[in-house]
């Protein structure tokens, strides 16, 4: 540990000695320190060799050291930027004609995410599902504790966690389960509910994943609940998403909050099953996963498991707004290029 604070000292020299002179420069430090094979990853990854009692001191210095970096790179793109000589429009403004009529306001349109993010909605609210949301800032028992996983469980060292650097017990939402639990504790018993939301990684951001993301979650719970109404019910959403000649598979997996859990599967639509890039010639693709309420999950939440059962599942929405729509890298969702978000305009 105290060799890689040596180094971690040392990066932060020869980062803040280093200028840019053009674009390219630029590009090669992002490359080099915060690319998915650069610097920052590469400390990142020694995480998993600290004593379990040093993580959280250990994971702040790393959270500060790659903010950083990430501040170096944005002023060094300022800095090129307020290199860029004027449009001409503003240096020869005694030109423009000021008679002539102004441009008409472009019409709006919905964002992508947000339209799947709808049409997801809309599929649930007609199984009679309301909708539930909750802070994106949130404590650590609602996002770790109450869904079973304690301080020390190692499926905490699955989610990269942006923690609030002034208070380290609070941190920004790792998926929309936090509202599930909120919701739970209220005790107004049965839930139907579905939770979309904003949510947080610390990843590097490359075209297939981000540090922020969206998810919708639901929850059902009631007497008598059982995984048959779990499947019966995401096979409706299914059918209604992609279409009656989808075909779906369940394969069982493991999540702390679930049990038992599974990953549910549909044949890729792109090739029908027949293997390309986009299902990695598997032709399936994964598009969320599920499971039977966990009964600790309920205890922490006042809920007697003797008495109530209930199945949660959570999905993505970039994942399958690019499968709809053809979008192959997910960074331009957050980039707001007015080109790109016009294509939506007439979409509903």
């Amino acid at each position: 540990m105290e060799q890689v604070l040596h180094q971690i000292n040392d990066y932060k020299k020869e980062i803040a000695a280093f200028t840019s002179i053009d674009d390219k420069s630029v590009e090669e430090f992002r490359i080099k320190w915060l690319g998915t094979k650069g610097i920052v990853k590469a400390i990142m990854g020694e995480m998993k060799n600290v004593p379990i009692e040093k993580k959280k001191e250990f994971g702040q210095i790393l959270n500060d050291f790659k903010l950083f970096v990430e501040n170096k790179y944005e002023s060094l793109k300022d800095t090129i930027s307020n290199q860029q000589p004027a449009p001409d429009s503003y240096r020869d403004s005694d030109k423009s004609d000021l008679t002539l009529p102004g441009d008409t306001m472009p019409l709006g349109s919905h964002h992508p995410v947000t339209l799947m993010k709808n049409r997801i909605v809309s599929i649930f609210q007609r199984l009679g599902f309301a909708v539930a949301e909750g802070p994106e800032i949130e404590d650590d028992w609602h996002n770790f504790g109450a869904l079973n996983l304690p301080l020390h469980h190692p499926a905490r060292d699955l989610q990269d966690t942006f923690y609030v650097q002034q208070n380290p017990d609070f941190l920004l939402r790792t998926h929309t389960s936090n509202v599930q639990i909120r919701e739970m504790e209220k005790g107004k018993l049965p839930i139907r509910m579905i939770m979309p939301g904003r949510v947080y990684r610390n990843e590097t951001v490359s075209a297939r994943s981000h540090c922020f993301f969206h998810q919708v979650e639901g929850l059902y719970i009631d007497e008598n609940v059982s995984f048959a109404d779990l499947k019966q019910t995401l096979y409706f959403f299914v059918k209604e998403m992609y279409g009656k000649d989808v075909k779906v598979r369940f394969r069982p997996s493991y999540f702390p909050f679930t049990e038992p859990s599974a990953e549910m599967d549909i044949s890729c639509f792109i090739c029908g099953g027949e293997g390309c890039a986009i299902c990695k010639k598997t032709g399936w693709v994964e598009i969320l996963g599920c499971g039977m309420v966990h009964p600790n999950v309920l205890q922490n939440c006042g809920i007697n498991p003797g008495k109530y059962t209930g199945f949660a599942f959570g999905m993505g929405i970039e994942r399958p707004a690019m499968l709809k729509y053809g979008i192959n890298d997910i960074r331009m969702f957050s980039e707001n290029d007015v080109r790109f978000l016009k294509q939506f305009t007439s979409v509903i």
